[in-house]
């Protein structure tokens, strides 16, 4: 039982082996490359192919008619734009199959080839084959993905339909496979006569076409546009704001890019052929490239603002800082992205552009040095962090408020409000002095009163200024002096040393003024009186006259006194002015 269990396995393995193979084989076969290895292979593929498409056309069969993609695949289409390619070599392939079988039976032995054994001096392939009495040309191609293979050059391809009409009324010849099955398109049966008249090297009506499409484009451009304005409304209905933001920014570009893909589209069913293909081919990539680059600018503003509306929430300043700069180098970079693509997209290859500036690229980055120096000296402000926006500074000559910190430079706002721009890189290596970062605010105030203040009024008025500096809110209570410091030419020479902790200048400038206001007032309550630079002659007394100045004298309490109503909380203690004085900037 078993042995013929196992004869049966060999018979069946034996009847299944050789159908295998052949769908192996058919597998293979289908896979095929179609040869372009020399000027004969490749115009006996594109013959083979073409006769094998006008078998498939007559019994339509699929399969056959699907040969014209091999026929395709003998032509250079390099210089066809995208959105014809397909259409254009189609037809290039039956207008080029219509003119051979009426004007040539195809000799493949008269046409260069690889050597065989047979040949006892082969001959060297030649870079370019062209038929023999015709402009019909097999080139060899020198760079591309098909570097190496020969194909219908491209000027064959673009000259099909002029050599099909200079032909097309001639019979096939004996022995040619009788055309491609070739019909004129619809165009030359309904268009009228007087619109195919030539006007400025296109028919009349590619110009009538021309025009609707442009106006139906602009009419796409209009609806789009209103529609997106619709859905901005209706957006605006939520509880956020940045959805209505980025809708709006695609409302312009949104509709000229669909007017411009409508644009594109419409190419193919112009017939239009060679240069003023290419022309508007190119035309349409320029203007959605630049619909592209304006769309993409307007979303780098909305996410600028949303990047700044999160930075407002933080604590740290840095990136309320960072935010402009990333701004301006993301729509710097979109520009010069987007015209590089634009660039490439064109044909034109731009690493070999920028690769062969040579002397001038070396120029250009000596150029730029500077700029690059400035960007990081940029960076380093931003993350060294030396000093902020709305802080004072000094650097060297200059002092003043900064006002922004740019990509190149820094702009202060001086106290007499002129604009000083400093180059970044310089800033890098300048000596910063921050009066922003300051947490105190140092006062140095020398006082000079005349020589007939007494000791006790002096060391009294000494305790009325000490006093004055503790009932102020904005002076720093742990670190003050207020001492009589030395014996001067002309007075007794008081150093008052305080420090404010104010926000800003001119909380600063007030809180000064309101201090020395309390110091003159206390010097006028006591009698104190203030010295100044002069010389005086001074006679003690005259015969019959009383002396020229008698001093004051009063108890050592009441100078204690008058004192104490300084302090915190005292009668004569107005720390903050007495309301006569308004400062400008609390108005």
């Amino acid at each position: 039982m078993k042995r013929k269990t196992a004869q049966i396995y060999i018979i069946l393995i034996c009847a299944i082996l050789p159908i295998a193979s052949l769908w192996a084989e058919e597998g293979i076969k289908r896979l095929e490359p179609i040869r372009t290895d020399s000027p004969r292979e490749t115009m006996k593929s594109f013959m083979d192919a073409m006769n094998d498409y006008r078998k498939g056309v007559e019994a339509k069969d699929p399969d056959l008619q699907n040969r014209i993609q091999d026929a395709i695949r003998t032509l250079d289409l390099s210089q066809v734009p995208a959105v014809t390619k397909e259409e254009k070599g189609q037809e290039a392939a039956m207008l080029l199959k219509e003119v051979l079988d009426r004007v040539i039976v195809i000799d493949y032995s008269k046409i260069p080839g690889e050597a065989t054994p047979e040949d006892k001096t082969p001959k060297p392939l030649p870079e370019r084959w062209r038929l023999a009495g015709t402009e019909i040309a097999i080139t060899r191609i020198d760079e591309g993905e098909r570097k190496g293979e020969y194909l219908f050059s491209s000027s064959t391809v673009e000259r099909s339909r002029e050599f099909y009409d200079k032909v097309q009324d001639l019979p096939y010849l004996d022995g040619t496979g009788g055309g491609a099955a070739y019909k004129d398109p619809w165009m030359e049966e309904y268009i009228p006569g007087w619109a195919q008249r030539n006007v400025l090297g296109l028919f009349l009506w590619q110009w009538i076409g021309l025009g609707i499409v442009v106006l139906l484009g602009l009419i796409i451009r209009t609806i789009v546009k209103f529609g997106v304005g619709k859905l901005v409304t209706l957006v605006s209905k939520s509880e956020t704001k940045w959805d209505d933001k980025f809708i709006d920014a695609l409302r312009g570009p949104t509709g000229f890019a669909i007017a411009t893909v409508f644009w594109y589209f419409s190419l193919k069913y112009f017939r239009f052929d060679g240069s003023v293909l290419s022309f508007f081919n190119i035309v349409i990539q320029i203007l959605f490239s630049v619909t592209l680059i304006w769309l993409a600018y307007r979303l780098t503003g909305v996410a600028t603002e949303y990047m700044t509306a999160l930075a407002s929430k933080t604590e740290s300043t840095l990136d309320d800082q960072l935010v402009p700069l990333l701004s301006r180098t993301l729509k710097i970079f979109v520009v010069v992205f987007g015209i590089l693509v634009t660039i490439q997209n064109l044909g034109i290859n731009v690493m070999s552009v920028l690769a062969g500036l040579g002397i001038g690229g070396l120029a250009f980055a000596l150029a730029a040095k500077d700029a690059v120096a400035n960007f990081f000296g940029s960076l380093m402000i931003l993350f060294d962090k030396p000093f902020q926006a709305g802080e004072w500074i000094k650097v060297g000559e200059a002092e003043g408020t900064v006002e922004e910190i740019g990509f190149r430079s820094t702009r202060i706002r001086t106290f007499y409000n002129s604009l000083i721009s400093i180059p970044n890189a310089e800033l890098m290596n300048a000596k910063i002095d921050n009066m922003g970062r300051r947490e105190f605010r140092r006062l140095v105030l020398k006082l000079g009163v005349t020589y007939d203040t007494g000791p006790d009024l002096l060391e009294g008025f000494l305790e009325g200024i000490k006093n004055v500096i503790k009932a102020n809110p904005n002076t720093r209570k742990d670190y003050y002096h207020v001492v009589f410091h030395e014996y001067g030419p002309d007075s007794l020479i008081i150093m008052v040393y305080v420090f404010f902790k104010v926000p800003d200048w001119s909380t600063e400038l007030v809180e000064r003024q309101n201090l020395m206001l309390e110091i003159y007032r206390l010097a006028q309550s006591m009698g104190v009186e203030f010295a100044f630079p002069t010389q005086t002659l001074h006679v003690e007394t005259f015969p019959e006259k009383k002396p020229f100045r008698i001093p004051a004298q009063s108890s050592p309490e009441k100078i204690k006194s008058i004192a104490g109503d300084f302090g915190p909380g005292g009668k004569e203690a107005h720390p903050g002015g007495q309301g006569i004085f308004v400062p400008p900037h609390t108005e």
